[in-house]
């Protein structure tokens, strides 16, 4: 069934019928091509399964690949982005064609489908500006990094659902509901393995996040259960390079506040309303895999 959808995005990659984006292509890392698993299974039988699905992968990959640039993150996946190697000017020009190639493919899936999916990536582009503007300074608030995570990571999952389902005939709302809370639970999951993984495990040192300026949950969590000193303490490493020593203090005041533990008690919360929405076994695996990655 996958192997269908690897085949499908190849095909479409080709057919752009330019071998430096072929080539430069073939250089990343698929991942786990999650949307691409919800998509087959919500719309399994479907013919238009795989090709939905693997629109929906080449859009990811760009948003991905623009995401690096912003970031300027030299590495993806454990190995080196192409901006890394091949500079921001060209992983913004493949992303482009990405994209490019996603939303005239999908147009072949009909109206509702292709504005469903091209809406979320809208708002997807809107998430990674508030992600950045949000970057500047430390955000204590908790609902204002929510909003940006449904619309940075959990809008396309959301839509993938959403299009799948009505690729189906199935109830899209409550898929797309789905789709929602295992977008959040999910990008919850990826804050906390930033702070409790090693680099090796994560392809990247571990608090990155923090170091690039984003105050993830559980950091939000950790400045409210200070006092005024640990809360000027916490504001005071926001951003920057940060020594063995407050990288072990942040690490111990989390553990002391289970900030870990709370951020962890929420992603949960969403996935368990996420599992109630559609009566899909198989889509509850998915929510429990993705909840038990280790940390």
């Amino acid at each position: 069934m996958m192997q269908a959808v690897e085949n499908k995005i190849l095909e479409l990659v080709n057919d752009i019928n330019f071998k430096e984006v072929s080539q430069l292509f073939s250089s990343l890392q698929g991942g786990k091509r999650l949307r691409a698993k919800l998509v087959m299974k919500i719309a399994d039988g479907h013919k238009d399964a795989t090709l939905l699905a693997a629109v929906i992968e080449l859009i990811h990959a760009a948003s991905l690949l623009h995401d690096d640039v912003i970031d300027e993150a030299l590495v993806r996946r454990g190995v080196a982005s192409v901006n890394a190697t091949e500079g921001s000017k060209t992983a913004v020009m493949l992303g482009d064609v990405l994209y490019s190639k996603g939303f005239s493919s999908l147009v072949r899936l009909g109206e509702d489908i292709s504005h469903c999916v091209a809406n979320s990536v809208t708002q997807l582009s809107v998430g990674e500006m508030k992600d950045v503007m949000l970057a500047a300074h430390f955000n204590s608030d908790e609902k204002i990094y929510l909003d940006m995570l449904y619309l940075k990571t959990a809008t396309l999952i959301e839509a993938t659902a959403r299009s799948a389902a009505l690729l189906a005939d199935k109830d899209a709302e409550k898929y797309a509901l789905y789709g929602r809370n295992l977008g959040l639970s999910f990008q919850i999951i990826d804050d906390i393995l930033d702070i409790v993984s090693d680099a090796k495990t994560l392809g990247k040192p571990s608090l990155n996040d923090f170091v690039e300026g984003k105050c993830t949950l559980p950091y939000i969590y950790l400045y409210h259960d200070l006092d005024d000193t640990g809360q000027e303490r916490l504001v005071s490493y926001h951003g920057k390079i940060l020594t063995q020593e407050e990288s072990a203090w942040i690490l111990s005041e989390m553990k002391t506040h289970q900030s870990v533990e709370r951020s962890y008690a929420l992603a949960r919360k969403l996935s368990n309303e996420a599992i109630a929405a559609v009566d899909d076994v198989s889509l509850h695996a998915v929510i429990e895999t993705m909840m038990e990655r280790r940390f």
